[in-house]
């Protein structure tokens, strides 16, 4: 089985660099038109000086207005073609990092699901990769494009008058060392409150998942405490994060401030000595006030990184869980492909290892063609011979064949489009009934839905729906009863046209006439196909080519009914509890 990755992953940068670099280009051309914007609000001082100059010389002043005027449009139009850019650009890294973590996510080892909540996998890829998006254009082109602007801010402040620009840095670097303690408690905040809203997620889940059984307990009022305290504690974290946020964004605006009043006194004092002329004080001043963009530009980027650095981490863990190899679909077997043959050779399972063992040395065989019924006490590893012949495991020693075939050989699409299962407890998807059926085999004819709707019995209840086999099925196939959905779960399984059809506990929600229908359709397909059926209930398998009786792990008997009747205590004793003991 695999484990998680441990190493740690390349940094935080690289990672958001990754996701990028795909439009690297639009997010260049949108980082341009935010430079462009930011040397035409430059200019604005400087031709403001110009015409405070001309003011005084009593000198026309109709060009500057016209300069001042088309630096104003020409801002206003150029920003928001750079905005539209940018935020169309983190839209698509958005959306790309959902594709590849869905992705990856749909392959994921059934051994990395059971012990992953759910709702914080969902979480991950909606939350988190939500914060891509500000991080993307506050932080990585913020910071490119704010911090390029605020050093040609500082190199003409430097221009109009260096004296008061050392002012100016004097109190900048005193807000810059406040900033550096704030920062790194952005992050740790950031972080807990995206593992806060993946906790709150796993609660929902957890609850909507099972609310019927919470109703039927009387549990709304615990449950919903458990809910309140998640969302609580999502909130606690949120606002502390806000918290360091605000402290942030608001030790900037302080300094500009003070920064303003402090340029505002020592200029007053030059223009008063005749160091530097009214002009030369007002156009420093409208720096002073545009040189607050950039910086509040850069520390908002600092921050809105320090929270994308949290929810990357939080993707990257996901993305190192262990998963199976992508690969192309394998084509389905053709119509009248030979039946498997599968065997089982010494294996031992267990599926942790701070849990013991469900299988002790399992050997059997299994030849092509025909029924196989497993059958034993609960607990016995009837259901786990099924997850290991599908691969969701790997068995920790021992070999699984499949045609003589190490399984471990096999491509995964290849093994499993050879194979139809139907789980024990016959999951149906949301959506239409066509939609049910076809999981399996998009392609199916309609010639070959129609027989299988018959042999499956499920052509009846097609002719009563309101909309046929386009009518929606409910949340988890909640419009149909158990032995619907059941029955749909076998007609899935059968338009594979598998080659190896596994069946576990298939008829334990049907009705009498349907199990004894279900069960000469069994018999009809493993005259052609390799049927293997876990059973609790004998009466369906009584008739089988040969059974396997498991116990505590361990396979104690293989043989028919009649022999192990007479043959094995525990299978003679299931039969006599269920009243099959002279059954022929």
């Amino acid at each position: 089985m695999g484990t998680t990755e441990t190493t740690p992953g390349p940094p935080t940068w690289r990672l958001l660099l990754d996701y990028v670099r795909p439009h690297r280009w639009t997010l260049l051309a949108g980082a341009l038109l935010s430079l462009l914007t930011g040397v035409t609000g430059l200019l604005l001082p400087l031709v403001a000086r110009e015409l405070i100059e001309d003011l005084s010389h009593d000198r026309t002043i109709t060009w500057a207005l016209v300069a001042m005027s088309g630096l104003v449009i020409a801002n206003a139009a150029i920003g928001g073609l750079g905005s539209y850019v940018l935020r169309r650009t983190a839209e698509s890294v958005v959306l790309g990092a959902r594709r590849s973590l869905s992705s990856y996510l749909l392959r994921l080892r059934i051994t990395a699901v059971d012990r992953t909540e759910p709702g914080d996998l969902m979480a991950r890829i909606t939350s988190d990769t939500t914060l891509l998006r500000e991080v993307t254009t506050d932080s990585l082109v913020g910071l490119g494009t704010g911090g390029l602007t605020l050093v040609a801010t500082v190199v003409l402040m430097a221009l109009v008058d260096p004296v008061l620009l050392g002012v100016t840095l004097a109190v900048i670097l005193a807000a810059g060392t406040v900033l550096g303690v704030i920062v790194p408690r952005i992050n740790r905040a950031s972080r807990q409150a995206q593992d806060a809203v993946g906790v709150m997620g796993a609660s929902l889940e957890r609850i909507l998942g099972a609310l019927r059984t919470v109703k039927a307990s009387g549990a709304e009022h615990r449950e919903e405490r458990t809910l309140h305290a998640a969302a609580e504690e999502s909130w606690r974290q949120s606002v502390r994060a806000a918290k360091w946020s605000a402290a942030a964004g608001n030790t900037a605006g302080l300094a500009m401030q003070i920064a303003f009043i402090t340029v505002l006194a020592a200029g007053g004092a030059r223009v008063a000595t005749g160091a530097i002329g009214v002009g030369t004080l007002v156009a420093f001043l409208l720096y002073v006030f545009y040189l607050m963009s950039p910086i509040q530009q850069v520390v908002g980027a600092i921050t809105q990184y320090q929270t994308g650095a949290a929810a990357l981490a939080r993707i990257q863990e996901a993305l190192r869980l262990p998963a199976e190899p992508a690969a192309p679909a394998a084509p389905l077997p053709a119509a009248g492909a030979e039946p498997a043959a599968v065997a089982f050779t010494d294996v031992r399972f267990r599926y942790a290892d701070d849990l013991p063992y469900v299988h002790h040395g399992v050997s059997f065989e299994v030849p092509a063609r025909g029924l196989t019924a497993f059958v034993g006490p609960s607990g016995a590893g009837k259901t786990t011979v099924f997850s290991l012949i599908e691969r969701f495991y790997d068995p920790e020693s021992g070999v699984v064949t499949l045609d003589g075939r190490d399984l471990a050989e096999w491509e995964l699409p290849q093994l499993r489009s050879a194979i139809g299962y139907v789980e024990q407890d016959a999951p149906v998807l949301s959506g239409s009934l066509r939609e049910n059926l076809l999981l399996g085999n998009p392609d199916a004819a309609e010639d070959a839905v129609t027989r299988v709707l018959k042999t499956t019995r499920l052509d009846g209840l097609v002719a009563r729906l309101p909309a046929g086999l386009e009518t929606l099925v409910g949340h988890r196939g909640t419009k149909l009863s158990g032995g619907e959905r059941q029955r749909v779960a076998i007609a899935r399984a059968l338009l594979r046209r598998p080659r190896l059809l596994l069946l576990d506990e298939a008829t334990s929600q049907l009705d009498a006439v349907n199990e004894a229908a279900l069960r000469d359709t069994v018999a009809d397909v493993a005259r052609t196909t390799t049927v293997l059926v876990v059973a609790h209930r004998l009466s369906t398998v009584t008739t089988a080519d040969r059974i396997v009786v498991m116990d505590a792990g361990r396979v104690r008997a293989v043989g028919t009914h009649r022999e192990l009747v007479a043959g094995d205590p525990l299978y003679a004793e299931l039969a006599a509890t269920q009243f099959l003991a002279t059954a022929e």
